[in-house]
């Protein structure tokens, strides 16, 4: 049975659709740690796949494989989650802003994002402390320092801090906030 709210679309049309030009790529909304994040990502894909076909078609697996590939799912995690704060996509429970007045509300998230300013600064000090400590430490089957990935998850807090201090100036500015933009643009907007 057709679904009625939609119009029945012929296969031709289908096929057609395809061949539609898309428009020019718009690169802008993507920041540094976008493209960072991405090249982290395909490097930790590349060392995933050679993992598996090292270890299932040659039957002898690259030890270090396993371990670069966890780091760099560390990288990604920490780069990905700037990402988010930039764009406002982190999950939040946003029931209690539906029970609100918009200015009520507006002002609860301005709170947020100072409380999102600290969290992030004391999460970035809190880093730099645990690289003094263990910063110096190897890897276990390559040879090289881990403080690699401490200072990477160290510089992702920090661009946290300045995304999220970023977005509190537009909220202070801006007739919607962040968040409300990232709402209204969907979940895949951006992206």
């Amino acid at each position: 049975m057709a679904d009625p709210g939609h119009a029945p679309v012929s296969i031709e049309e289908m096929a057609h659709a395809f061949e539609e030009e898309g428009g020019p790529v718009d690169l802008s909304n993507y920041a540094i740690e976008d493209w960072l994040t991405m090249a982290v990502f395909w490097a930790m894909a590349v060392c995933i796949f050679l993992q598996f076909f090292t270890r299932y078609a040659l039957n002898n697996s690259l030890a270090w494989t396993e371990e670069i590939a966890a780091n760099c799912l560390v990288i990604v995690v920490f780069m990905g989650s700037a990402m988010c704060v930039r764009m406002g996509r982190h999950i939040v429970v946003d029931l209690l802003y539906n029970f609100l007045s918009p200015k009520t509300g507006r002002v609860l998230e301005v709170i947020v994002d100072l409380i999102g300013i600290c969290f992030y600064a004391y999460m970035a000090w809190l880093m730099w402390r645990y690289i003094d400590i263990v910063g110096g430490e190897r890897m276990v089957t390559v040879d090289l320092p881990r403080g690699f990935v401490f200072y990477t998850v160290f510089i992702a807090f920090v661009l946290m801090t300045l995304r999220s201090a970023q977005n509190f100036v537009h909220d202070l500015r801006a007739r919607k906030s962040v968040r409300e933009e990232a709402a209204e643009s969907g979940p895949t907007a951006g992206v």
